[in-house]
């Protein structure tokens, strides 16, 4: 099977930052760098990052800021066959999902975090 049409880069990019951090870490993207906030929670802001979402996240129980990439894929099932056999295990228990959404955790060599997405075809 090939990768290239099993795999594309996905729309949004999260970043994790520590709960001391987060005002600040907004603040640089949105005044500093003068981005768009697309939307915002107490807990979440989503900046418009040139086409993509960058997802900025508190998070209570990390030290250190953590960026997670999305995947997206055509076929979620083919796509977790043949991460599979690739040696590359699903990490679910990092964060969980919406009840429904089609998706699944994984991490690269270096350990940073995937949501692989299933997108329509």
């Amino acid at each position: 099977m090939s990768t290239t049409r099993l795999f594309q880069p996905g729309a949004n990019i999260a970043m994790k930052v520590p709960a001391a951090a987060f005002e600040a870490t907004v603040a640089f993207y949105t005044e500093t760098l003068g981005f768009r906030v697309e939307s915002r929670d107490a807990s979440s802001v989503v900046i418009d990052f040139g086409g993509k979402h960058l997802w900025i996240d508190r998070v209570e129980t990390i030290e250190k800021a953590e960026v997670w990439l999305e995947v997206a894929t055509h076929n979620l099932a083919a796509a977790s066959s043949y991460l599979a056999a690739k040696g590359v295990e699903r990490c679910d228990e990092v964060e969980a999902l919406p009840d429904g959404m089609a998706a699944f955790w994984i991490k690269n060599p270096a350990a940073v975090v995937h949501l692989v997405t299933e997108t329509a075809s």
